[in-house]
């Protein structure tokens, strides 16, 4: 996983180069919101580098749970850096709107851009095999990112074949605008999955009702309640009671406990099981 995030900030850092160059020659505005849009690349895949460090770092005496919430902390600043680059082209764009100028230097930004999506088309390929391998949720969103970004490539080529070949000046601040409205659908899609994850917000429902699916196929579990359930970075933690035949010895009812935490933990490979054991028919103690 630390291999993949290297070569995103490596590819993000070589496009910034590129597009900066290609502003300059060519002057489009959204050329100039591509090359924040590969500046944002390049600091959302160096934090997604330093969180994922963080977040594989084993369980301490201080941290018991582990460190997987230094990837939503880490997404929270990305969120508050790409709304700010949003806001930034906003303004860039609107004042272009006001007072349209013709872009310079077309066929320089195209090359630019095919450029660009050669190199974001090999990332988010390599991207994929690692998801295949880890499943990686820090890779997987910054990989659907990178998927974004080739559709704003592909807007941006729109944009500057309009404005420079047949003279539609305004086609470049408005396509920045859409990029603009982008940048914060994307940043709100952040920092909302943070916010769930730092709430401790329950699983989604279909992983909830296969959790107890698995459960229900232990012939000797009578029933079960309290079922909890978190996510920290790639970790899942999930609690819950079950209820066994209170005659059986306390041996037997170990034994199916750590059964059922297998068998979750089987087809849920990151997730931390922890059971407690009820008589069935015997209500819990209010809390």
């Amino acid at each position: 996983m630390r291999r993949a995030t290297r070569f995103a900030v490596i590819a993000a850092l070589i496009l910034i180069v590129v597009k900066f160059a290609a502003w300059l020659m060519t002057d489009s505005v959204a050329l100039l919101s591509s090359l924040i849009d590969s500046a944002l690349d390049a600091f959302a895949s160096l934090v997604n580098l330093l969180a994922i460090r963080q977040a594989l770092v084993p369980p301490d005496r201080e941290h018991r749970f582990g460190h997987g919430k230094a990837e939503p902390l880490a997404a929270l600043a990305q969120s508050a850096f790409i709304t700010g680059s949003a806001i930034f082209l906003l303004i860039e764009a609107a004042r272009r709107l006001w007072q349209p100028q013709p872009t310079s230097q077309e066929g320089v930004g195209i090359a630019v851009m095919m450029f660009s999506i050669a190199v974001t088309v090999g990332l988010v390929a390599y991207q994929a095999h690692v998801v295949r391998r880890t499943s990686s949720l820090a890779i997987t969103a910054d990989s659907l990112h990178y998927k974004g970004d080739l559709l704003i490539n592909v807007s941006i080529i729109v944009s500057l074949v309009l404005s420079g070949w047949f003279g539609v000046t305004l086609a470049d601040p408005v396509f920045a605008l859409g990029i603009a409205g982008y940048l914060i659908f994307t940043a709100w899609g952040i920092l909302r999955e943070a916010l769930d994850m730092l709430m401790d917000r329950e699983l989604p429902a279909d992983e909830r009702q296969a959790i107890l699916d698995i459960v229900r196929r232990e012939p000797a579990v009578l029933g079960v309640h309290d079922l909890r359930t978190r996510s920290a970075g790639q970790r899942r933690f999930v609690q819950m009671h079950l209820e066994l035949d209170g005659a059986m010895s306390l041996k037997a009812a170990h034994d199916i406990a750590d059964s059922v935490e297998a068998a979750v933990e089987a087809a849920f490979p990151a997730a931390e099981v922890i059971v407690h054991q009820d008589p069935f028919g015997i209500p819990d103690k209010p809390r």
